[in-house]
């Protein structure tokens, strides 16, 4: 057996429970800023998971949920730290977050640590937090973007393309995955002509798309936000006539993306974190039902870091992060029975049975050490003005 479950009375004091109570998870997330489109989505898939166990009447002697949002802007280390305080303040002591990796990482540093407090982020994908020192207290259900790096790389050599520009946001999300496609890119034999860096919140991108228009490619990696300066870059591209091929990774991809520009970017290419199998499916169903886009980017991975939480705490048998870090490895991964979207209430019952479940969840969930994705990648083609999905890598 992975989990025994505490069963005297000094032991449920030590891991800090002590009947039902009222568990607060904090949604740490950028509501506005430049991936705001994406942030309601993400917001109601880890509200949805929360809704599931709330409602099971399974989870930790009959406690309840609840949620409450709070605003990282995305980009303001110093607004995202401020918010996860008032988060901690409130009660919070988990939080689902948060979106964007800066401010992740500052939130995680100067909050979460500091206090105890566990986070899952769908979405931060900077290689640097792989290597942080988080005190156990951090994971995510997003894959690192040296792994996304490796996925667009083979993309571009399997479509013929030989040589790329590369502009990318200026932070510590943009410098991380432009670094990973060059790096995996040169190492099949690609080239890449200039990787430069572009400012967000600009009106006017032509003096940066003219750099990269000399220096020529292929196609154009753009390693930005759609929300703000990629879209700006790409505007000013397709204006100019600088590149009529584009690779977007994955803080470009959705909705978004096709609303701005359609039929433009005919036959370019979106690369974001999914999978497909039954748990997809199941999610697509549940999101539907709930009124929100299940395919929108990170939504599943937000449904599964909510899972995770809630699903550890009920293995710890406690609330308290310190007991419930030490089981999302355990609750995420083989062995046990297989747990997938809508399938929260009977988990949490073979975890109260103190049996073993693999949560599978929404995006095939595999988590590797130290707590983020083993990563599976949707491949997506604008065609007819719409997103394609062609794969899974």
């Amino acid at each position: 057996m992975k989990h025994l479950l505490l069963a005297t009375a000094a032991s449920a004091l030590i891991a800090g429970t002590a009947g039902a109570e009222e568990v607060k998870l904090g949604l740490h997330l950028g509501f506005t800023g430049p991936l705001e489109s994406m942030a309601p989505d993400i917001s109601a898939g880890a509200k949805a998971a929360a809704q599931e166990v709330s409602d099971s009447g399974q989870f930790l002697d009959g406690s309840t949920v609840v949620t409450s949002e709070s605003d990282t802007t995305c980009i303001d280390a110093a607004a995202g730290t401020a918010a996860a305080e008032r988060q901690v303040a409130e009660g919070a002591r988990v939080m689902v977050g948060g979106q964007c990796s800066g401010e992740t990482i500052a939130a995680l540093e100067n909050v979460a640590i500091p206090n105890g407090v566990m986070m899952i982020s769908p979405s931060a994908t900077s290689p640097a937090l792989t290597t942080i020192e988080d005190q156990g207290l951090f994971f995510r259900t997003a894959p690192s973007d040296a792994r996304q790096g490796e996925v667009i790389a083979q993309l571009m050599m399997d479509k013929g393309i030989e040589s790329v520009a590369i502009t990318y946001t200026n932070n510590d999300y943009g410098k991380g995955l432009a670094d990973s496609i060059q790096a995996a890119f040169e190492e099949q034999g690609g080239s890449v002509t200039t990787s430069a860096a572009h400012d967000d919140g600009k009106g006017d991108y032509s003096a940066e798309v003219a750099a990269l228009a000399a220096a020529g490619g292929d196609a154009l990696v753009v390693a930005g936000y759609v929300d703000q300066g990629g879209s700006g870059v790409t505007r000013a591209a397709l204006d100019t006539g600088a590149f009529d091929m584009f690779i977007f990774p994955d803080g470009m991809v959705g909705q978004e993306l096709v609303d701005r520009f359609g039929s433009e970017i005919e036959g370019s290419m979106g690369i974001n974190p999914a999978a497909e199998g039954d748990g997809r499916d199941r999610f697509m169903e549940l999101s539907e039902a709930a009124g929100f886009d299940g395919s929108s980017a990170y939504a599943g991975e937000a449904y599964d870091a909510a899972a995770l939480i809630l699903l550890a705490m009920q293995a710890a048998g406690s609330s308290d992060p310190a007991a419930a870090k030490e089981e999302v490895m355990n609750v995420a991964n083989a062995p046990g029975e297989e747990i997938l979207p809508g399938d929260l209430a009977k988990g949490l019952e073979l975890l109260a049975a103190g049996e073993d479940i693999d949560y599978v969840g929404a995006t095939a969930v595999e988590l590797v050490e130290p707590g983020e994705s083993a990563g599976s990648y949707r491949e997506t083609t604008i065609t007819d003005g719409a997103l394609e999905v062609v794969g899974f890598h």
